[in-house]
């Protein structure tokens, strides 16, 4: 696989996440050209593209059409449809975590890189992140884990500011913590401990989810999930625990457009050489898998 030296790359999506981050990611990086912005809402489009000297686009497929590679900061089920037809029209893509919450959707995806042969991928945080990435890449060459734990405790939904963020954000809103910070602890977890092989799933307060993971090495993990967190308790920690004794993931996510910047390199080097991205479309896949079944898993609310 061939690819230019400066890709040509489109923006889907017009939030907060697509201005703070994607949109000078790649406006910025030495190696893209943001040369277009589509969106739902077209005056967000025009919006975003002036103030980072690019297109908005009222035709999505126009914008797939110009473009060498598209990078998505919408909903997951807004992303998954347009992501393969993206991807069918030659586009590498650069998703956004999850790729979608029904594994349908996100086998379709998969299966559009796949006959299309472009690049993909998945812009779970912390693989891209300079210090989590390389304790993963540290951890990862260590025999011998028994057990690990990923706690994700977000306050996002605090008195107060719940309404806004519900108005902005309803997707998170109507699928919780699973879905918005379950793919960054199973996107840590797996290269460490291996593929999920069984997961068991109970409820806490507010949207609280915990998981109980077994994995095809042997070990077990557990993970806790929330956005409802109260503020003083909020934070993520990653522990394992093995015969080469305790080891906890550096704390900070960094800086999400150096993250982004990560992630645009390792995008360009799996079009160039043809080689998949270790966090790629089939990656996001099983986090859909195994977030759909531990979804299943799940109790009632209220029960």
């Amino acid at each position: 696989m061939t690819t230019p030296d400066v890709l040509r790359c489109g923006l889907v999506g017009t939030g907060s996440w697509a201005g703070r981050t994607h949109a000078p990611a790649l406006r910025d990086h030495r190696n893209t050209e943001l040369v277009g912005v589509w969106g739902r809402r077209p005056d967000a489009a025009a919006d975003l593209a002036a103030a980072h000297g690019s297109t908005a686009y009222d035709d999505v497929d126009a914008l797939f059409t110009a473009c060498d590679a598209v990078a998505f900061a919408v909903p997951p089920d807004v992303q998954a449809p347009l992501a393969a037809r993206a991807a069918a029209a030659g586009c590498h893509l650069l998703l956004d975590k999850p790729v979608a919450t029904e594994p349908a959707a996100a086998r379709a995806v998969v299966d559009a890189v796949a006959s299309a042969g472009v690049a993909s991928v998945v812009f779970c945080t912390m693989r891209y992140a300079p210090d989590t990435a390389a304790w993963i890449a540290r951890q990862a060459a260590v025999e011998g884990w028994f057990t690990g734990r990923a706690d994700w405790y977000g306050a996002l939904y605090t008195p107060g500011d719940d309404a806004r963020i519900r108005a902005t954000t309803p997707w998170r809103a109507q699928k919780g913590a699973l879905w918005d910070v379950g793919p960054h602890a199973l996107s840590v977890l797996l290269p460490l401990l291996g593929d999920v092989t069984s997961v068991t799933a109970g409820r806490g307060p507010g949207d609280t989810v915990h998981l109980l993971l077994r994995h095809d090495s042997g070990a077990s993990s557990t993970a806790a999930l929330s956005l409802t967190a109260p503020p003083d308790a909020a934070g993520v920690t990653v522990e394992l625990r093995g015969a080469a004794g305790v080891s906890v993931m550096p704390s900070g996510r960094g800086e999400a457009r150096e993250s982004l910047a990560v992630a645009i390199d390792v995008l360009l080097e799996s079009a160039r050489t043809g080689v998949p991205a270790p966090c790629d479309v089939r990656f996001g896949l099983r986090l859909t898998e195994i977030l759909s079944a531990a979804e299943r898993a799940l109790p009632p609310a209220g029960a």
